[in-house]
């Protein structure tokens, strides 16, 4: 994975409403940030799977900084 892809990710969050950060549950949400992210960049299926893992590891900080803009 690197620096684009991540940041290509975090932009992906940043433009996805709020209510669609909060509503999905965790396996719906990695699902939806891939397939926004595919649409931006094209991934090898090694890719999907590292970007999967590691989505995974932040949906609790995606969430939190969803909150955030509720604030």
């Amino acid at each position: 994975m690197n620096s684009s892809t991540l940041r290509h990710l975090w932009s992906v969050v940043e433009e996805t409403q709020t209510n669609t950060l909060l509503k999905f549950s965790d396996a719906d949400l990695i699902q939806q940030l891939l397939k926004q992210l595919e649409k931006k960049s094209l991934l090898s299926s090694d890719e999907v799977g590292t970007m999967s893992n590691y989505i995974s590891s932040r949906v609790p900080l995606i969430r939190d900084l969803a909150l955030a803009r509720l604030a």
